[in-house]
């Protein structure tokens, strides 16, 4: 097995630490929800969120469970997927015609990142010691 460069290293920790701060702040973002969650589903029933109850509801499950999925490198490209398109939800329903800068641009950066960070999220994850991720090698037989 070849032993990994330094650089390869340094990548590794750079996708760990962008994985728990981005995981965080999705955390965050998904247990303030549940403070107030009348005021959530009142707030998704005003931007026309359909069913706001289950969407609030839902909305905290992927943000708290995914968030904390990508912190410890869980099913990695299924959490980036699901958080990537919680914000494209929170841009069509709350920020659709909004400017970039003061508008969606914390959504659009969470969003690429956590799909960026679900497909290429480093080997200190979860993901790399459980059994169905486990990378296969074949030896190669010269051909004489």
């Amino acid at each position: 097995m070849n032993e990994p460069t330094l650089r390869n290293r340094i990548g590794d920790l750079t996708a760990l630490l962008a994985r728990v701060c981005v995981g965080a702040v999705f955390i965050a973002h998904g247990m303030a929800k549940t403070t107030d969650f009348a005021g959530t589903t009142a707030g998704f029933d005003a931007m026309g969120v359909p069913f706001p109850g289950f969407s609030a509801a839902l909305a905290v499950a992927i943000e708290v469970g995914a968030g904390a999925a990508l912190m410890i490198g869980l099913l990695l490209p299924f959490a980036g997927v699901l958080l990537a398109a919680m914000m494209g939800n929170a841009y069509y329903f709350a920020h659709v015609g909004d400017p970039l800068l003061g508008g969606y641009e914390l959504l659009l950066v969470l969003g690429v990142v956590s799909l960026a960070l679900g497909f290429s999220g480093g080997r200190y994850a979860l993901d790399t010691v459980l059994p169905w991720n486990r990378r296969r090698t074949r030896e190669t037989v010269p051909v004489s």
